[in-house]
């Protein structure tokens, strides 16, 4: 289990920036992609960084060993070939098939390679290989898409250096594809993308890097990182597991909970992008369905999220005892109506706000234990698509005089 939560982050960093919204070809931004963990072919003339290196602690036991995952994506070519009227064939930008889209696109298919077990003492040198191909997918009498794919090829370092009582254990990948390569797209087919290292430890632990402990603390303070930053992975309270991304995180980083699936956009935050989705226009849509069977499926759960669905997206709440709060001797609870004193925040959207009534919809109680109080403005003409929506304001209870109490209760003293 404590593997699949760790592959679960590793997925993430894999497709960060594999497609970014509003997820169709046309968009100028998803002509400049794979961002991340780039390892490009050294001969390229132009083109990312050829290799990448971490260094990770190891508290070893008497026969410890490393499995090392070296994950990446390997970039596939669509293209799409239109049957003329001689029965020839022709390659196009796009086709339409019984009304269905398809367009030529760079998609990418995931490549993970497993290691022999790397014992915690010495050099060791991996090659990886991975081969090229072609598959044909037959479009009736339309034509055809080819899916192309180059071949890869790089190799694995391993170094374990004693360091006192732990072992600095150093992983470095390189991309050693051996043929000149002279135009950027082309070297974006031969370069291990989203590349990053998923380590398991048997018989040993890893060692915090962030948070070191007391006799780690120098032995930590000597190790480098090149384009790849380790941070222990899996549940928190683990050190089995470790993960050597491109992006920098914290240890035991996880995917919240309230996520619905990958949106594939850096820094995403899940409630904004799912609502962008939804206000595409249905030609922007089946565009971006035409562009990738993964936008196709990002558009699709957009369309389906129900009212709770979006709900989950603001993240985890608890609602404390049945829903209500005491404010200046009323019980408040939804459907109270309300006056609002911003004071708490310097928000100028919040000084609009001053002296106007409000209906509750909630009260909550976030992870901290703090109570916030959801509202929604009785003038607003949005207010019914903010309910709908489960969009509101919130507001600490001190921001708000109670107008009436909840029906059937009194004041309380």
């Amino acid at each position: 289990m404590s593997l699949d939560a760790a592959r679960a982050v590793a997925d993430a960093v894999l497709y960060e920036g594999y497609l970014l919204y509003p997820y169709r070809a046309s968009a100028v931004k998803n002509r400049s992609r794979w961002q991340f963990g780039v390892l490009g072919p050294p001969r390229a003339a132009a083109g990312e960084p050829s290799g990448m290196a971490m260094q990770c602690l190891v508290r070893p036991g008497s026969h410890g060993t490393v499995t090392i995952r070296l994950r990446f994506l390997q970039l596939q070519h669509r293209g799409v070939r239109a049957t003329r009227p001689d029965g020839t064939q022709e390659a196009v930008s796009e086709l339409v098939v019984d009304g269905a889209t398809v367009l030529t696109w760079d998609e990418a298919t995931e490549r993970e390679i497993v290691l022999p077990e790397v014992p915690l003492h010495g050099d060791r040198t991996y090659s990886v290989s991975v081969p090229g191909g072609a598959d044909e997918e037959p479009l009736g009498d339309a034509g055809r898409v080819v899916r192309r794919r180059w071949p890869l090829t790089a190799q694995v370092r391993t170094t374990a250096t004693p360091d006192g009582a732990l072992t600095r254990l150093t992983v470095a990948v390189t991309n050693t594809h051996p043929d000149p390569v002279p135009r950027p797209d082309a070297a974006v087919r031969h370069s291990l993308l989203g590349a990053h290292l998923l380590l398991e430890a048997r018989d040993a632990v890893f060692v915090s890097l962030l948070d070191p402990p007391p006799d780690a603390v120098a032995a930590a303070g000597r190790c480098r990182q090149d384009r790849c930053w380790p941070v222990l992975a899996g549940p928190p309270g683990t050190h089995d597991l470790l993960l050597g991304s491109p992006i920098i995180l914290y240890d035991h980083p996880r995917i919240a909970e309230q996520s619905n699936g990958n949106l594939f956009d850096s820094c995403e935050i899940d409630e904004i992008l799912t609502l962008r989705v939804m206000t595409m226009t249905d030609a922007e849509k089946a565009e971006a369905r035409a562009t990738d069977p993964r936008a196709a499926a990002i558009v699709d759960r957009c369309d389906a999220a129900t009212a709770d669905d979006l709900d989950r997206l603001h993240g985890t709440r608890h609602d404390p005892g049945a829903g209500s709060v005491l404010i200046a001797g009323v019980r408040v609870a939804r459907d109270s109506l309300v006056r609002v004193r911003p004071t708490r925040r310097a928000d100028a959207q919040d000084l609009f706000f001053a002296d106007r009534v409000a209906r509750v919809t909630a009260v909550v109680e976030d992870v901290d234990g703090a109570t916030h109080v959801a509202v929604v403005l009785l003038d607003d003409p949005a207010a019914e698509l903010h309910d709908w929506y489960g969009r509101y304001f919130y507001f600490a209870p001190d921001e708000l005089v109670p107008l009436a109490p909840v029906p059937g209760e009194g004041n309380e003293s």
